[in-house]
């Protein structure tokens, strides 16, 4: 990549502003998981810092509005579910049985609602409480739903975001869920969505950012989550996943993919190893994923969405190359183990746990 290829903030601005609006017609699929889409596209304008410039006040206080449309409270407790797909907007009934909180979308809502700077007045904590115990299996892990749905490391690590944010974990057993998360530990270094499984590099990110979120308890001290033969053997694997064209692979001997360029390189920002990315290299790699119309896809010559554009703009902030004087380039940092801007962190810190005089 020549020094004169930039950053292309507004258009990856637009795209997501679009995508707000409506999505293309070839990702109408994903419409059962609009509210993750939503926070990848509000999580993109946060980090190029342009969601004041490239919204109004109308807009952000719409999709305040939407996004406390899917908190819903039942049997389960209370969380954010995917969209209405499942119920219609202006139905005022029961919910469905099958319209329950969803772990995923719950996380990404927290997330969503403080880059819009919620106060989280409407948030039924008590509520997500006893949602995360209904979601928590016997063998440690979560499922996405709790009355069913994918059990596996990345509904895990939601749980445990969501604790943290709270700054409440009576709602999970801690040391059963780290006993899970050790289980899923590879031979390879890497850990797999479930015991047994192949590494991936998505759901080492979740089991590390995990481990480094839940608090220490009597029967999970901190030192024993992770051995230093573990973690020598997991950064030997998260590194090897660099490939020649400067992206990440997400499994051994794949094709390099911009999101796990995110997955990977932040997971050797937690364990403390950035330094052996070859940043310029994966810089170019993503640069040349950039869609001329606008976001960035999953590696050259595809075409773009929001997950993709956020992700690889969220590890260019955590592990940005040097770009000399070139301003394009400058984002604000992240917070590695939610996944969300410093100063959105520093909102969710303040705003999310129970407040005095609140539930």
């Amino acid at each position: 990549m020549s020094n004169a290829i930039k950053l292309n903030k507004t258009s990856h601005a637009a795209h997501c502003s679009r995508c707000l609006v409506a999505l293309p017609a070839s990702q109408v699929e994903i419409d059962s998981s609009r509210l993750a889409i939503v926070f990848y596209c509000l999580g993109t304008l946060d980090i190029l810092e342009l969601l004041d410039k490239k919204s109004s006040d109308s807009e952000r206080q719409s999709w305040r509005d939407w996004l406390w449309e899917q908190q819903i409270s039942g049997q389960f407790g209370s969380g954010f579910r995917p969209s209405p797909y499942v119920t219609p907007e202006d139905f005022s009934g029961t919910p469905s049985e099958y319209d329950v909180p969803h772990l995923v979308m719950t996380y990404t809502a927290l997330l969503s609602l403080s880059i819009l700077r919620d106060d989280f007045g409407k948030l039924n904590r008590p509520g997500i409480i006893r949602f995360l115990n209904g979601c928590q299996r016997k063998d440690g892990s979560f499922s996405a739903l709790p009355n069913g749905g994918e059990s596996d490391l990345r509904m895990l690590y939601c749980a445990f975001a969501i604790s943290s944010m709270l700054d409440d974990w009576s709602g999970i057993d801690v040391g059963s869920a780290v006993a899970y998360i050790r289980a899923c530990y590879s031979y390879e270094g890497g850990y797999g969505q479930t015991p047994n499984g192949e590494a991936l590099g998505g759901t080492t990110y979740c089991a590390l950012a995990a481990l480094h979120l839940a608090p220490e308890t009597e029967a999970s001290p901190i030192a024993s989550r992770i051995t230093s033969q573990e973690r020598k053997r997991t950064i030997r694997w998260l590194v090897q996943n660099q490939t020649s064209s400067g992206g990440f692979c997400g499994r051994t001997n794949k094709l390099a993919d911009a999101c796990y360029c995110f997955w990977c390189g932040a997971a050797l920002h937690i364990l403390g190893a950035g330094d052996l990315v070859n940043e310029k290299a994966m810089a170019d790699f993503l640069a040349s994923s950039q869609f001329k119309f606008g976001g960035i896809s999953k590696a050259p010559g595809e075409h773009s969405d929001p997950y993709h554009t956020y992700l690889s703009l969220a590890i260019l902030s955590i592990l940005p190359a040097d770009h000399g004087d070139d301003s394009s380039w400058k984002l604000p940092r992240l917070d590695a183990l939610w996944n969300a801007t410093e100063e959105t962190a520093a909102w969710a810190k303040k705003h999310i746990p129970v407040q005095s005089g609140t539930t």
